[in-house]
Formats: structure tokens, sequence, C-alpha cells
């Protein structure tokens, strides 16, 4: 086996990134010294993303320590709405600026820009990049979504996906075509390709799918008490737990088990001859914890290896 790729959980301020990048209409104002703009590089080289993530950095230096660096703030944060005419904006602190205590919630509160504004709050010291992103969509959805009529047809809303996510894209069109053959509409994909104005909509839903935990859960469990969108519980990666999640979306929709087997491919592939090379081969699964869990089911029940270890 040759390790191809490695990264590692970047600190809470990289999962913000991660959730405004994925957006639109949407800018974020981070507080952060010179060098801590290297989490551009991850959209820009790792993704290959064609543009640059949505961020305004303050990128103060040492000799600034001395001033007033609160001021830098006001001002990138002035001149980014001037620029950007976002209809919202996120604010927040880099690991290295949280240490010198601006509050950039505080100060942009304060200055009355003509948009909604959302500090977060993000212990860079105690959690990591996964928490960012999960806390932040939160914010953002508490912030923003509001009780509203139901669609006339049954729909649900799709949560979780960001950029930088493994294959989000692909998962957001395989469940698109997947719900669509139950009879289910997609009322908004949230945050990936939302807007502000679309996470305003996200009540008008029947309820939600949590594609992802680790960046949509705390958003779908504030949803579920306040907006009484109930949401899935199964993550439809491998055969068995996307019918699994069929039988669960029927319930919640009300509609039929329909479901076309032709999507699935692995059936005809664990039938096959080629399948049998594989069988009984001890394999150790790591990986973040939505994908790990899922290929440890398809690994032991749907390939037949034996798994000998897990992490995430």
């Amino acid at each position: 086996m040759k390790l191809t790729l490695w990264t590692y959980e970047g600190p809470p301020h990289v999962g913000a990134m991660r959730v405004a990048t994925a957006m639109k209409g949407l800018h974020y104002v981070l507080h952060a010294p010179q060098g801590d703009t290297y989490a551009d590089l991850l959209f820009t080289m790792i993704e290959r993303r064609n543009h640059r993530p949505p961020v305004t950095y303050t990128t103060f230096q040492a000799r600034d320590l001395g001033a007033d660096t609160a001021n830098l703030f006001k001002t990138a944060c002035q001149a980014a709405y001037d620029r950007f005419q976002p209809e919202a904006m996120i604010v927040g602190a880099s690991c290295t600026a949280e240490l010198i205590q601006d509050d950039p919630g505080g100060m942009a509160e304060m200055m009355g820009l003509p948009c909604p504004v959302i500090a977060l709050e993000l212990p860079s010291y105690q959690r990591k990049e996964n928490f960012g992103a999960d806390e932040t969509f939160f914010q953002i959805t508490r912030a923003l979504a509001k009780p509203i009529d139901k669609t006339a047809h049954v729909s649900c809303n799709l949560i979780g996906p960001t950029a930088l996510g493994f294959r989000h894209r692909d998962d957001i069109t395989e469940l698109t075509g997947m719900l669509a053959d139950m009879g289910i509409a997609v009322n908004v994909c949230a945050p990936y390709g939302a807007s502000p104005s679309d996470i305003a909509r996200l009540g008008a839903a029947h309820f939600n799918v949590l594609m992802y935990p680790e960046t949509g859960e705390s958003a779908c469990r504030w949803m579920e008490r306040e907006l009484g969108l109930p949401f899935t519980k199964t993550v439809p990666i491998g055969v068995g737990a996307t019918r699994d999640f069929i039988c669960e979306v029927s319930v919640l929709g009300n509609v039929p088990q329909a479901m076309d087997e032709e999507r699935l491919r692995l059936p005809w592939y664990s039938a096959s001859v080629d399948s049998t090379y594989l069988t009984g081969k001890r394999v150790f699964i790591f990986g973040d914890g939505t994908h790990a869990a899922a290929a440890a089911r398809i690994a032991r029940d749907e390939m037949g290896f034996e798994v000998v270890g897990l992490g995430c």
C-alpha cells in the first residue's frame, strides 16, 4: 500500500472557511496574522477550485501588536463589505489572533454594516476543523433560518456538504437523483451551493437529510427543535446503508419505498468472480467518522473483508 495523500485536521477557522467557500453571497472576515493565510492553498491546490475562498484577512504583523490591531480589523471589515457587497458576513479570529482577544464579533456588530453579521466563537486550542465547520453552519442557520410555509410537494434539505469535502459534489448528485426517484424534491442543499437567502428557506422543507454528521448535525438538531424538521440518522454510503436510508426517508416523507436498484453497482461486483480474491483480506480503515463507519460496514458485510482496525 502507498499513502497517496495525507492531510491533517486543521484548526476550527479552516472548518469555517470550508463553509464560507462552499456558499455563495457569504464573506468571511478573519482576524489573522501574516502566515495564517495558508488555508487558501487547501482550496486552490488540493481541491483545485477555480476561485479563491471568499475570505478577507487582517494580516497583521509583529510590529502591529504595539498599536491598535482592533482598528485593523474594522478597516478590513468595512473594505470587505464595500468590495464584495455580500448578503451576509461571518467574522472570527484564527488561532494566533485569538490570543490578543480583540473580539471581532463585538467590533463588527458595533460597525452597523447593512447586512447580517454573524460572530463565530471557535476555541482554537480546544477544538478542530470539523467542529469549526459544524459550529459555523449552525450559527449561520440559527441567525438566518425562520419558520415559513412548507412546499406544496414533499421536499427535503441536503445538509452537511462543504468545500474540501471527500466526494461531496458526487454525493449531492447521487442523492438528488435517488430522492427524485422517490418523488421527493430537494428544497435547499446547504452549505454547499447555498446563499444566505437559501438558508432562510430551509424551513420550507418537510425534513432534513443529514449527509455528514461532522459538519451538519448541530444545525439539524436546532432545526428539529425550532423549525419542526426531523432529520435522517442513516448516512447512505454502501448498499445496506442505502437501503436502510430509503426506508427511513419513506417514513419521514410518507412516500412509497421505491428505488431503482440499477443505481447500486456493488451487488453485481460482490457476486462476480473478481470479488473472491478479496474475501477474507485483513483491512484497517481510517478516515473521517462518516466515511470510516460506512466503509467498515461495506468492507465487512458487502465485500467480505476482515476489519481489524478502525480510526478517525
